[in-house]
């Protein structure tokens, strides 16, 4: 797991004072000419009950951006609350991704008639040594989390814009991490979320051999990507196993969607899936990867 005092570098500066706004984060992610996202993810559709959407941070090349996974839950409790509970209190199961959140005493969520989502928590869960753009990052996960869950089962209306209020012991103007204040509604930032992140597999799946399906997201429709399925020995040694390229759909109903195909026999692996850089094909940008079993 990444330390949360992680030092972000090139990051434009935040206000003279050090503190922002919840609802106008800074432009921390400039945009290279190899093509940055510039949106932010569309919200989840339905899910199984059971799966909560979790938002964490990960690093990718010179940047820190949010990726999803969908954790095992109960199926009674409020699922945005919960989904927010797993956030602040569990890891990721892909240990190149970490949360700087502490699990709060409190914690409530409530929804309103207008697509806006209110979350009520205890001071502790900010007990965390994070710089300027970490801050905005942990705030952003949250937005991300709250509006994932209450999408994927169908608690707003997922076609009108949603934003989040964020109370600490029920009051506005809290300054998160000391440098976000908070109680403004607040939206998905674009640039947040991971420029490319696999979907499926999650990390440490076990699947049938024959034909594995691997599919993902990229943030910027009609990408060029890169992958790469690399075997995985007893020593944890990795070897290329097969490689090739794929492009993300350019369809709006489809949104940057890739998916790929491979005939896996038993053992252990990994899928690298990387954007290919315009000015330099050589290079990969914003590598995603996942380990998977195969039986």
């Amino acid at each position: 797991m990444l330390p949360a005092t992680l030092v972000l570098s090139g990051c434009v500066a935040t206000q003279q004072d050090g503190i922002t706004n919840s609802s106008s984060p800074s432009d921390l992610i400039p945009a290279p000419a190899s093509g940055a996202p510039t949106t932010s993810a569309p919200l989840e559709t339905a899910q199984a009950a059971n799966k909560a959407p979790v938002y964490w941070i990960g690093r990718s090349n010179d940047n820190v951006f949010l990726y999803r996974e969908f954790r095992d839950v109960p199926e009674q409790d409020n699922p945005v609350t919960l989904a927010l509970r797993v956030m602040m209190s569990q890891k990721p199961l892909d240990p190149d991704f970490f949360t700087p959140w502490q699990n709060p005493k409190k914690l409530a969520t409530s929804i309103s008639g207008k697509n806006v989502i209110t979350v009520d928590v205890s001071n502790d869960a900010f007990n965390s040594n994070l710089d300027a753009a970490m801050a905005e990052r942990a705030i952003q996960q949250l937005v991300y989390t709250a509006t994932a869950a209450a999408a994927s089962t169908g608690l707003i209306d997922a076609g009108q814009q949603v934003q989040v209020v964020v109370l600490v012991d029920g009051h506005t103007d809290y300054v998160a991490f000391d440098h976000v204040r908070l109680g403004a509604p607040t939206s998905r930032s674009a640039g947040m979320v991971a420029p490319v992140w696999i979907i499926d597999p999650q990390e440490g799946t076990s699947m049938a051999d024959g034909a594995v399906k691997i599919s993902g997201r990229s943030t910027v429709p009609g990408a060029k990507l890169r992958w790469e399925v690399l075997k995985v020995d007893a020593d944890n040694a990795k070897t290329a196993y097969l490689t090739g390229s794929a492009t993300a759909s350019a369809d709006a109903a489809k949104y940057g969607l890739f998916t790929l195909s491979v005939n896996l026999g038993p053992g252990r692996y990994e899928v690298r899936v990387s954007q290919v850089d315009r000015t330099d094909s050589n290079k990969e940008l914003y590598v995603d990867t996942r380990g998977f079993t195969v039986n």
